[in-house]
């Protein structure tokens, strides 16, 4: 395959980004975007360089020009989606999470598996320059057997309340990609979750039995421990921050910012701000993801990021809410 013809179901915010990035690909065609409401493409340069935007799917799904589909829809159409395509015979790049409801998830996984084509799964963040670097370190065995991994994941300010009511809640929509993140850099798998939650920041969270501050302890197979902490508002911008201690030593991922100047006088040592929004900090994170999942599909090779993978991080979403609701540590084999 010299090339491919990618449609995109679903024209939000991130589907109009994989659109853009598409489109400026020099070894992948956007032949058609869909989603339910299209007027929002008018005068953008989607309109003016995808040949077909449609509300109907099926459209994308049975062309036979049409070599992969991205699945940018809500959540709760995701398995329906990856169903259909893989019947047709579609690679599928699917946002994150999957679903909400293992069942499905598995289900759908199962459809992919007997179809035989590939299923790319969202999450972006292994696809970042400085946390692969950290991932690197660790399997290059630098700072030897990690004992403890720990992230922080700040948003700069909370979503609309529309969207926390269709979101999943925190564990599902925000630290699912956190939860990918432990699974990627850990050598070993979890075994049990506990949290501590608080709502701390706006009551609409809690309006819609969610939570906006969070604390996370996960305890893996092999006795290491990680720790997660969330919050829906940093005012400072997006606190994307990663440290792995291990036997031999330590690797560390900041924040990226602004800039890398700092300027130092007698009263203090001053620097940019962290990137405020996670479309600039992740940018060319996800650039290469849709380069990695096309270079796979073409080369026959395997995927950073698979089925499996959302699969887990689902697993630990449900564990981490149980534990929540039932204020209790969760055993993974619970799940």
């Amino acid at each position: 395959m010299a090339n491919m013809t990618i449609g995109i179901i679903g024209a939000g915010r991130i589907g109009q980004l994989h659109a853009e990035h598409i489109i400026n690909s020099s070894s992948l065609r956007l032949k058609g975007i869909c989603d339910l409401e299209i007027a929002h493409l008018k005068d953008t340069s989607i309109e003016h360089n995808v040949p077909m935007i449609t509300t109907n799917a099926s459209m994308l799904i049975e062309d036979d020009e049409i070599d992969a589909i991205f699945i940018c829809s809500s959540t709760d159409t995701h398995c329906d989606y990856i169903e259909k395509c893989a019947n047709a015979g579609k690679h599928i790049f699917c946002e994150k999470p999957i679903s909400f409801s293992l069942e499905q998830t598995k289900a759908a996984l199962e459809k992919v598996k007997e179809a035989g084509v590939k299923l790319q799964i969202g999450f972006n963040r292994r696809f970042d320059t400085h946390f692969r670097k950290v991932y690197h370190t660790i399997q290059g065995g630098q700072i030897g057997k990690p004992h403890i991994i720990k992230i922080t994941s700040r948003d700069p300010e909370p979503p609309n309340e529309e969207y926390i009511q269709s979101s999943g809640g925190m564990f599902f929509d925000m630290t699912i990609h956190d939860f990918d993140m432990i699974r990627y850099l850990s050598p070993s798998e979890v075994k049990e979750v506990s949290v501590a939650t608080a709502n701390l920041i706006d009551l609409r969270f809690e309006r819609h039995d969610d939570v906006d501050t969070a604390i996370i302890t996960l305890t893996f197979e092999d006795g290491s421990i990680a720790v997660i902490d969330n919050s829906r508002k940093a005012v400072y911008g997006y606190d994307q921050r990663i440290e792995v201690f291990g036997e031999k030593g330590m690797v560390t991922a900041d924040n990226e910012r602004k800039s890398n100047v700092q300027v130092a006088t007698q009263d203090a040592v001053k620097m940019d701000q962290p990137k405020y929004f996670f479309l600039d900090r992740y940018k060319d994170a996800f650039q290469q993801e849709i380069q990695e999942f096309s270079q796979a599909v073409m080369n026959q090779e395997a995927l950073t990021c698979t089925g499996e993978d959302g699969l887990q991080a689902q697993r630990l979403a449900i564990a981490t809410k149980k534990a929540w609701k039932e204020k209790r540590p969760v055993l993974l084999s619970e799940i």
